[in-house]
């Protein structure tokens, strides 16, 4: 197949790059290099610098390459920012995912796979989430996510769209060649291994005060690699179910302070931190039933230790101190 990746020198997207290249696809780069690195793109792909949302730069994608089904991971992501920026996220997120259907639509391609996401829910009634937990946001970043799931549902309807939504919890790890090297880092494991090269003072925990076992938020880590094959098995199966959303995830809830303690054990260097006032919009836990999409897509996740996904995370930020730099 032809595949075009939105944000494939990004993070998850160059990680998505690279094992659909080497089964055999075709793959097409779309990325304005935000946050993305040109250095993370497998030679083999076709690239293309530019925004997702341009309309004419889509065009002349679609009308140079026979384009079989996209992958979508650009976005804006960082929750923090989403609450005092809501506009850039909605745009972002929303208006310009919109363009990017009309275009593949206007091009005869009707097969999607969503980089959606665990804010969608905001505060869990209950853990682990399923899939049919209600769905209240409490950030824009969640919101816009959520109003695109429902514009793909309005899409499959009226246009035939067929589309896999996949909401992850944390992304976390890297693969032999990739890994996390975001201009702008605000999750846990990226923060902590930049206070071990020494390139932060201290770690900052957001809170001591939720109702946990130890006072700190609780999430759910999934290895890089195993959440690229969700997606490769998700698009695989799209004509079996052509209007589907799961969730990703562990389905362990690890704290801040049990990472914390699993990075010291992994590399044996103790990790400075102070806790701090808690960050508006961060649920108190969010954890994953991933049941749905083992049973419908036979995801089948490899790394599921906290230490394993810490280890390959560290092991590449070791070796490239300075991210692709």
């Amino acid at each position: 197949m032809k595949i075009l990746v939105t944000g494939g020198a990004g993070y998850i997207g160059s990680v998505c790059v690279d094992e659909l290249i080497n089964q055999g696809h075709e793959v097409v780069v779309v990325d304005n290099l935000q946050q993305g690195h040109r250095e993370a793109l497998h030679p083999a792909s076709i690239f293309y610098e530019g925004d997702c949302g341009d309309p004419s730069l889509l065009n002349n994608i679609f009308q140079a390459h026979p384009i079989d089904a996209v992958m979508h991971f650009a976005a804006n992501t960082v929750v923090e920012q989403s609450m005092t920026e809501p506009a850039n996220f909605f745009r972002n997120n929303l208006i310009n995912g919109i363009t990017l259907l009309d275009v593949m639509l206007n091009h005869n391609c009707t097969r999607f796979i969503f980089s959606s996401t665990a804010a969608v829910f905001g505060e869990p009634q209950y853990n682990p989430i399923d899939e049919q937990h209600p769905k209240v946001p409490i950030n824009s970043y969640g919101e816009s996510k959520l109003m695109f799931e429902r514009v793909l549902d309005w899409y499959h309807r009226a246009y035939g769209l067929k589309f896999i939504a996949l909401r992850y919890f944390n992304a976390a790890g890297a693969s032999e060649r990739l890994g996390d090297a975001k201009r702008h880092v605000t999750l846990l494991i990226p923060v902590i291994v930049q206070v071990l090269l020494g390139q932060r003072d201290k770690l900052y925990i957001f809170g001591n005060d939720y109702p946990t076992k130890d006072g700190t938020c609780i999430r759910d880590y999934i290895h890089i690699v195993d959440l690229i094959q969700a997606h490769i098995r998700a698009l695989e199966t799209l004509d079996r179910h052509p209007n589907a959303t799961y969730n990703l995830g562990n389905g362990k809830g690890f704290s801040n302070l049990e990472v914390v303690k699993t990075m010291e054990m992994v590399t044996g260097i103790e990790i400075p931190f102070e806790f701090a006032p808690r960050r508006p919009g961060d649920p108190v836990m969010l954890v994953a039933s991933s049941d749905l999409a083992r049973q419908e897509v036979g995801w089948n996740p490899r790394y599921t230790k906290l230490e394993d996904i810490i280890a390959s995370a560290w092991e590449w930020h070791r070796k490239h101190p300075n991210g692709y730099q």
